[in-house]
């Protein structure tokens, strides 16, 4: 099953347009803020994390993501890298644009859940109510990110 989830924000960055575009280029300082985001780790372009949600049914669930960074003239783009091996993971992918000291971020979630398949009614209904509890927690976690992203921001001098 694939469940996704769109965000996109606006922020003021308090420093120069350079101190900005150094802040959007580096996910371990800009997630860093990120409450959902667990086990943050970036090496070289690689981000790695893993997002702990509640699923009504399922419990809390593990979705490790793996993405990868690259710069743009403007900003920087983030690249899911799939984790096919995994029973429930997310991509993450995303793009952001420095404009001064004003940073647009447009994020995409998508999580891979594996359920049983659903060959009566019953298990059918189970799976509508699992989409639709997975959707309303991947679309939470969207909304807060711009909160995460704002609590990373360094403090104005």
């Amino acid at each position: 099953m694939k469940i996704e989830a769109e965000q996109r924000f606006i922020l003021q960055h308090p420093g120069t347009p350079a101190e900005a575009l150094a802040f959007l280029r580096d996910p371990a300082r800009s997630l860093a803020g990120v409450r959902f985001l667990q086990d943050l780790q970036v090496q070289g372009r690689d981000v790695r994390a893993v997002l702990l949600v509640n699923v009504p049914m399922l419990g809390e669930v593990d979705l490790p993501l793996h993405s990868r960074v690259t710069d743009t003239p403007g900003g920087a783009r983030l690249d899911a890298q799939a984790l096919p091996d995994e029973r429930a993971w997310i991509e993450l992918n995303g793009d952001g644009q420095a404009d001064g000291s004003t940073l647009t971020y447009a994020f995409r979630f998508t999580a891979h859940l594996s359920v049983p398949s659903a060959e009566k009614w019953g298990g059918a209904a189970f799976e509508k109510m699992m989409r639709a509890a997975a959707e309303r927690t991947l679309a939470r976690l969207a909304r807060e990110l711009p909160e995460g992203v704002t609590r990373s921001l360094p403090a104005p001098d």
